[in-house]
C-alpha cells in the first residue's frame, strides 16, 4: 500500500466513522427527517415499505453501516466494498441534509450549499475508492486474462490431442497392415 492510500484512507474514513457515530446516537431525533425520503423511496419501490416504515431502525442501520464501513476503509480492508457503502449512505445523508436544511434565509441557503458540496466532494472521494485497485489488476482484468489463456490453453490441447490422434491412427493402419499383409 502506498503512503497516500496509508493517509486518505482514514482521513476520508474519519468524517463517516463520525457522522455514522452521531446517527447511532441521535437516531430517535433524526428519523423525522429521513421520513420524506424514505416516503420517496417507498412511492419509487412499493416493495420497500417493510423496510422503510421505521425510520428510527433505518437511521439505526445506516449509522452502523457508515462506523463499520469507514473502519475497513480506514484500516484498508474490503476497502472498495466499503466505500460502495459509504458512496450509499453518504448519497442518502446528503438527500436527508439537503432537505431538512434551513432554505430560507441567505445564510442558511449558503449553509445548505455548502453542506451539499461537503457531502458530494465526500461522496467523489469514496467513489474514487470504488475503483481503485490498489496497484493490482481489478477483476476485469483478471476475467478477461483468465479466459485469454484458458482460450491458449484449450486450443494447445487441441493440437496435442490431433497429434496424440494422427500416431493411434498410424499405429491402428500399420497393425492392420501386418494382419491382412499388404
Amino acid at each position: 500500500m502506498t503512503l497516500v492510500r496509508v493517509i486518505a484512507r482514514p482521513l476520508i474514513a474519519s468524517s463517516f466513522a463520525l457522522s455514522g457515530v452521531d446517527r447511532l446516537r441521535s437516531a430517535g431525533t433524526t428519523a423525522p427527517q429521513l421520513k420524506p425520503v424514505l416516503a420517496g423511496l417507498t412511492r419509487v419501490v412499493p416493495s420497500a415499505a417493510a423496510v422503510t416504515g421505521n425510520e428510527k431502525l433505518v437511521g439505526q442501520v445506516l449509522g452502523a453501516t457508515q462506523v463499520g464501513a469507514a473502519l475497513l476503509l480506514g484500516i484498508g480492508r474490503f476497502s472498495r466494498v466499503a466505500a460502495l457503502l459509504l458512496a450509499v449512505t453518504a448519497t442518502v445523508n446528503t438527500l436527508v441534509d439537503y432537505r431538512s436544511a434551513d432554505g430560507s434565509t441567505t445564510e442558511g441557503k449558503k449553509a445548505r450549499r455548502s453542506q451539499l458540496l461537503r457531502n458530494l466532494s465526500l461522496i467523489g472521494a469514496v467513489l474514487l475508492a470504488t475503483v481503485d485497485t490498489n496497484g493490482r489488476p481489478g477483476i476485469a482484468w483478471r476475467a478477461e486474462h483468465l479466459a485469454i489463456d484458458a482460450k491458449k490453453s484449450a486450443a494447445g490441447l487441441g493440437r496435442d490431442a490431433r497429434k496424440q490422434l494422427q500416431k493411434a491412427d498410424q499405429a491402428v493402419r500399420k497393425t492392420a497392415a501386418d494382419v491382412v499383409g499388404s
